[in-house]
């Protein structure tokens, strides 16, 4: 069963709290992680359904498979 991300998930508050508070530093590790999945995955042959890539990037660091200040 493939999993459904949906950007309501995880909530911008809480992830801004990930960040020390910093909407700016938020913005640029998602954004950052998003490129390096997006280029993993056209790296590759394209699948059926694309990924999403920001949604993904967004709940890893929700996780915190990605800290601020050590990626």
């Amino acid at each position: 069963m493939e999993k459904e991300y949906v950007m309501m998930e995880p909530p911008i508050d809480d992830l801004v709290k990930k960040c020390n508070g910093s909407k700016y530093l938020l913005t640029c590790l998602v954004s950052k992680r998003a490129k390096e999945l997006a280029n993993a995955y056209f790296a590759g042959e394209p699948q059926e359904k694309d990924p999403k890539v920001i949604a993904i990037a967004a709940q890893e660091i929700m996780d915190g498979k990605i800290i601020p200040g050590s990626y």
